[in-house]
């Protein structure tokens, strides 16, 4: 089993990495603000603008730790990779499965989401008293169940698509009601997000698709071609896949930090075009906890065991592997129970 490390977060926008005798070093204003052993790094994940020395980027490819540049804003910018050391092999088997069976994959995915998705109001419904007898969130329910049965139904991915969208109105339209404080959510709104509730969601999200891009990248398989997500020039649409199954895990997390208060509205910056964003006090609250929540354990229930939350992501993308290999028969994706 991998071993979790940890990742750096580069928050200061200011900040410039370099390599030093083997260690991460971290300079603003050209002061030493961190030095951290290189064999102890998983990923590295920037918000800066001066970016990182060559010195760095290479020792990152030579040791295959992901290196990531993402914009102050939650928008992920680049990616450091090098050759592609990957079985060949594999790759073309990924595009022959994926071509084959690219209908039952996302039936299977979305159907994955959906249930998920269940499983975060029935948690909600727990948690909140008041929920317990919400006629509103009842009926999202029986329409997500519903959603489920007819994903197995459509004959199309273009089918699949729109039993997911409408699903997913249903979800957010209710999605609102499951936090406690005063965390206005009306709609789902991605570019730009327009409230502090969007704006955590957009963030998580594009950590969570940055990860599940490298560890897919870690097993030989290419995120870039996915079997769901339209193909695209310089997205990774196989992470995005990925990411699908996971979203509950992101939303219960984003709930979790505005019902206990990590999250204020005095963590976020309303701009003049009327997106809002994630201050960087914000953005040190929020990735701090995310660290915390990656080294929690959480029970999988294809591998009957639990594992570190962080490293779901890697097992996911092994599972994946595995059946593009032809060692297993379909690809379990992960149910949320």
């Amino acid at each position: 089993m991998r071993k979790l490390l940890n990742t750096v977060y580069i928050t200061n926008e200011q900040a410039y990495l370099s390599l030093e005798n083997d260690n991460l070093i971290c300079r603003i204003d050209d002061q030493i603000r961190l030095r951290m052993p290189f064999a102890n790094i998983e990923a590295i994940v920037c918000f800066n603008y001066p970016g990182c020395s060559p010195a760095l980027m290479g020792k990152c490819v030579e040791e295959q730790v992901a290196l990531s540049f993402i914009s102050p804003q939650g928008r992920f910018l680049a990616r450091v990779s090098g050759e592609t050391r990957g079985n060949v092999f594999l790759r073309v088997a990924q595009i022959d499965k994926f071509r084959d069976n690219e209908l039952t994959l996302a039936q299977n995915t979305v159907a994955a989401k959906l249930y998920n998705c269940l499983s975060v109001l029935r948690r909600s419904k727990h948690d909140i008293p008041a929920l317990r007898e919400d006629t509103e969130l009842a009926a999202a329910a029986e329409y997500l169940k519903g959603g489920v049965d007819a994903v197995y139904e459509a004959n199309s991915l273009e089918k699949v698509l729109g039993i997911e969208g409408n699903c997913a109105k249903q979800y957010f339209k209710v999605f609102g009601k499951l936090f406690t404080g005063s965390a206005p959510f009306e709609f789902r709104s991605k570019r730009p997000p327009l409230d502090p509730v969007n704006a955590a969601l957009s963030f998580v999200y594009t950590l969570y698709i940055n990860e599940c891009a490298a560890a897919l990248e870690t097993v030989g398989l290419d995120s870039y071609i996915g079997f769901y997500h339209q193909l695209r020039s310089g997205r990774s649409s196989l992470a995005c896949d990925l990411v699908e199954e996971l979203r509950c895990l992101a939303e219960r997390f984003v709930i979790t930090l505005f019902n206990l208060g990590v999250l204020a509205p005095s963590d976020f910056e309303t701009q003049p075009s009327g997106a809002v964003w994630l201050n960087e006090e914000g953005r040190k609250k929020l990735l701090s906890k995310w660290q915390e929540k990656k080294r929690t354990e959480i029970y999988h229930p294809h591998l009957k065991q639990k594992i570190q939350f962080g490293l779901l992501p890697y097992v996911q993308s092994n599972l994946l592997a595995k059946y593009v290999r032809g060692e297993l028969d379909e690809y379990p994706c992960f149910i949320n129970r």
